[in-house]
């Protein structure tokens, strides 16, 4: 018997034994799939992406595909390294003790695969080596986006379409269109603010969305504001904009010049930057009137495609 073919028909055999511990196998819609039609379809070198391939490569736990290192208990049940650390050292097929076993076999056959993006239906076109194919992912500039919202923690992900729907819907965001805009933030007793985020505006300039952000922290010992403009979109299409932002009274003003951020970046990596239009609490109340006793702050911004 050839090296690891034991373990490579135990693999097989596990498959079939889902049913019987009560999990769905992964064929499952299968079908209906488009990423699966495709990826069933674009082999060009080794072992044919078929669909009993792919059936093996996909985690009974999770049901993503396996990369190595390729884990399995010793009845030649496997599952994914993510899972393997989540199930407590168990088997979730047959409740044997599972180790340190790899699946040495089946890693082989995964190299001889090339599949496609799984972000291809949103627009990546690429065919990937089995062994590259999650690098590609971190990185496709298909991938999805995480919720800009700054007010609270928000898990959400989707493509753009989806986020301004669920910013407007779920999170009450106000959107306006325009290039052009003068936004007021106002706050009573502006000494006792140490850390603040104030609401999410997003607007519709050039076919695209900005979010415009207004926070204060402290730099240092410091207090501030910071406001700045994150693009709703990948970071390449980010660059073709610029925008300005524009604070004063009192026959003095601030302004600010750059480059949006994209939305990849979080709001915190944006700020802790400090990419963007900072004003010291003491000039913020002094633009306000000088009394101290309000934060009355008209931001001015535009924005323009380069």
């Amino acid at each position: 018997m050839a090296p690891g073919g034991g373990s490579y028909q135990d693999v097989i055999e596990s498959n079939a034994a889902f049913a019987d511990y009560g999990i769905a196998p992964a064929n499952l819609g299968y079908e209906s799939s488009p990423s699966r039609k495709s990826a069933a379809t674009c082999g060009k070198r080794g072992i044919a992406s078929n669909t009993a391939v792919h059936e093996l490569l996909e985690c009974p736990v999770c049901l993503n595909l396996m990369y190595p290192p390729i884990h399995q208990c010793p009845n030649g049940h496997t599952l994914c390294l993510n899972c393997k650390s989540q199930v407590r050292n168990s088997c979730p097929i047959c409740r044997q003790e599972l180790g340190n076993i790899r699946c040495l076999a089946l890693e082989k056959v995964a190299q001889s695969l090339e599949l496609p993006c799984q972000y291809h239906i949103y627009g990546c076109q690429e065919i990937l080596a089995y062994n590259t194919r999650l690098r590609h992912e971190q990185n496709c500039r298909y991938r999805l986006y995480n919720c800009p919202y700054a007010g609270a923690e928000c898990s959400v992900t989707g493509d753009i379409k989806f986020l301004v729907a669920h910013l407007k819907d779920d999170h009450s965001v106000d959107m306006h269109d325009g290039c052009t805009f003068n936004h007021r933030y106002v706050k009573a007793n502006p000494q006792e603010v140490e850390n603040a985020t104030w609401m999410l505006t997003v607007f519709n300039c050039f076919g695209h969305q900005f979010c415009l952000h207004f926070e204060a922290f402290h730099i240092g010992m410091a207090p501030v504001y910071m406001a700045f403009l994150r693009f709703m979109g990948d970071d390449h299409d980010a660059k073709r904009f610029s925008y300005s932002l524009e604070v004063g009274g009192n026959g003095r003003k601030l302004t600010w010049q750059g480059v949006p951020r994209s939305i990849r970046d979080s709001h915190k990596a944006v700020r802790d930057s400090l990419d963007g239009l900072i004003i010291h609490r003491n000039m913020a109340l002094f633009f306000s009137g000088g009394d101290s006793q309000e934060l009355k702050l008209k931001v001015a911004g535009r924005i323009w495609k380069e």
